[in-house]
């Protein structure tokens, strides 16, 4: 028997009828699932003065997401950053299908539990559409990140992409999956 990611078989097995008697939803294919979970570090003004920080971010989300991270480039030219078109300045990865879950599990299980004074993520990141975004001020939360070897704190953004037509929906659709919620109660 082939290996199914343990948020997968959560989503199909329970999450699905779960979703379709909360909304009513008529067939299978109307209830919201997850598309892609993308992240993102800006890595600065420290980017451009030195290139083994984009290296070293590269590394690090390579490390966090376990898939190959790529630079993003500026779109234009700022002279007051000393910033030209083309320069990297930061790292990005997005993630689908099992390394998606795999990366979701981690997050969820053993990475925002770490976070410094945690109370609960902020339900204010629905952009309208069923997508939700939060940052993160400190990669060393990941457990595959090694401390010793960070030279400097940076912070990311995690963007959920999912199916749902509206933010209730998606809402629903991650706290199935524990998405621990600052506002359990509505």
């Amino acid at each position: 028997m082939s290996y199914v990611p343990r948020l997968k078989q959560k989503y199909q097995e329970e999450i699905v009828s779960a979703l379709i008697k909360e909304f009513d939803y008529k067939t299978v294919m109307q209830v919201p699932r997850l598309l892609k979970i993308s992240l993102n570090q800006g890595l600065g003004k420290t980017a451009i003065t030195d290139k083994k920080v984009i290296d070293q971010g590269i590394e690090e989300m390579t490390t966090i997401s376990g898939q190959r991270a790529v630079s993003t480039k500026s779109k234009k030219d700022i002279s007051n950053f000393k910033l030209r078109k083309g320069m990297p300045i930061g790292v990005r990865v997005t993630l689908r299908g099992e390394k998606m879950y795999e990366f979701l599990d981690r997050l969820i299980s053993a990475s925002i539990p770490r976070i410094r004074d945690f109370r609960g993520i902020n339900d204010k990141g629905f952009d309208g559409r069923g997508n939700f975004s939060f940052g993160i001020t400190e990669q060393i939360i990941f457990p595959e990140i090694d401390i010793d070897k960070i030279s400097k704190i940076q912070g990311m953004d995690i963007t959920f992409v999912t199916s749902a037509t509206t933010d209730k929906e998606a809402l629903s659709l991650l706290k199935a999956f524990g998405f621990p919620f600052k506002n359990q109660n509505n």
